[in-house]
């Protein structure tokens, strides 16, 4: 059976999937990091699936921001009570691909039910990232994005910028932030959320430079960050000298600089695609605009790499667990699924038979930006920059990344001095988790 069918395709699954016992409804616990809107995405197609068969109960469960979700599947795996399935952000990847024994791969769930993957299904760039070498697909990816350009069309306007013309460079979100900041527009002219993601790893992949060696984690463990190149110090002392006068604002670590721009504090704003929701329901007079690339790159814009994150499996389950587990699989996979919770979200499509729907429906030309995440992440094949990046420590490394970063911009070392740290700090992080 093809794990992307139809409507009947996917009634014959289900009938498949069916318990020995008419009368017994096996539950499936799922561990989530959505709020917000999101979470009303995540309520809706829980309740959906639920109502398409008698057979499984889908339980949702929030756990919290993605590193809080991350650590309390850790924790409750280890107390022998684990989830059916967690949500692990991108940056968990390689440390769930390094707990092997703990967690099932999604390809065995689904083989286990009777189905078979087919990877030429999805789009490329996403199941690559969750996938082995040989192609074996280990986690579901659930909500992947790529971060995006928003800004605040009132704002712009008050501060005589084009308001159908965001800036495409790192330079032209500079002078914009400036001018905002200068006319009195707004208190603040840029701010963004996951520095780490978006101004380091994504900022590397897009410009097409090296971010650490071995094809950023993805070829070997034996890795060292090349974050302190000098086309990341420019950028990071930009961003030092801009937060000096406020012009550009620090929200936090992750995505707590949503709320800053929410609040019409700020004019521009770098976010997840996935962040669109909330944007749209605060019924700003919003635009969106590309991930801005920097000038001195040669051949940038490149690719962007997935972020989200997506649904692993935990083992030791039984089969009826896991036959539920896959039933759900192939639901997230519909057609009609994917294009809700593309549409409805702002993450990208899963697969390729739902974004060729959305196009179809005319969906783009309603919405202008909302396929630039798309386009983003494929108009290029990914070179060696551009692929992602993986370590069996991520997180920890990002929260080096993010102290040194804080430190710049307290006003209390240099980029140059941050990243050297950063670079200095994070390589024996990995050398250590390599050790151990």
């Amino acid at each position: 059976m093809k794990f992307f069918g139809f409507a009947a395709g996917f009634a014959a699954t289900l009938t498949l999937l069916s318990t020995t016992s008419a009368f017994a409804v096996t539950q499936i616990s799922w561990w989530h990091a959505m709020t917000g809107a999101n979470a009303e995405v995540v309520d809706k197609i829980s309740k959906d699936f639920n109502a398409s068969q008698s057979d499984y109960e889908l339980v949702p469960v929030f756990k919290g921001t993605y590193p809080e979700t991350l650590n309390a599947g850790i924790a409750a795996f280890r107390a022998g009570q684990a989830p059916d399935i967690l949500q692990v952000f991108d940056v968990g990847t390689g440390v769930m691909m390094a707990a092997e024994g703990a967690i099932k791969p999604a390809a065995d769930v689904l083989t286990s039910a009777g189905m078979t993957f087919d990877k030429s299904q999805y789009l490329s760039g996403i199941v690559g990232y969750y996938s082995k070498p040989d192609g074996t697909m280990l986690s579901f990816p659930y909500n992947s994005s790529s971060p995006i350009l928003y800004y605040n069309k009132d704002i712009f306007q008050k501060a005589g910028l084009d308001v159908d013309n965001p800036p495409k460079t790192w330079n032209e979100v500079w002078e914009a932030a400036k001018k905002i900041k200068a006319s009195g527009a707004a208190s603040c002219g840029y701010t963004s959320t996951w520095l780490t993601w978006i101004h380091l790893e994504n900022f590397a992949a897009w410009n097409d430079v090296s971010w650490a060696t071995q094809q950023n984690g993805l070829a070997g463990g034996d890795v060292e960050l090349k974050i302190n190149a000098p086309i990341f110090v420019n950028h990071f002392q930009a961003l030092a000298d801009l937060a000096k006068d406020g012009t550009f604002k620090y929200g936090g670590r992750t995505s707590e600089a949503k709320q800053i721009f929410l609040a019409g504090e700020c004019g521009i704003f770098t976010e997840s695609s996935g962040g669109l929701g909330d944007i749209v329901k605060s019924g700003m007079n919003y635009g969106i605009g590309q991930l801005p690339y920097d000038t001195d790159a040669k051949g940038a814009p490149q690719n962007t790499t997935p972020g989200g994150a997506s649904l692993w499996v935990f083992g030791n389950k039984s089969d009826e667990q896991y036959k539920g587990v896959a039933a759900f699989f192939a639901y997230l996979s519909k057609t009609d699924v994917q294009e809700y919770l593309h549409q409805k979200s702002g993450y990208l499509p899963v697969t390729l038979a739902a974004y060729e729907a959305t196009k179809k429906s005319g969906f783009y030309d309603k919405n202008p930006g909302r396929e630039t995440p798309i386009l983003q992440m494929t108009g290029k094949a990914p070179t060696d920059n551009s692929k992602g990046v993986r370590l069996p420590n991520l997180p920890q490394v990002r929260d080096i990344q993010n102290e040194e970063l804080e430190k710049m911009l307290a006003g209390q070392q240099t980029a140059q001095q941050a990243l050297d740290n950063a670079v200095t700090r994070g390589n024996a992080a990995i050398k250590e988790a390599l050790e151990n």
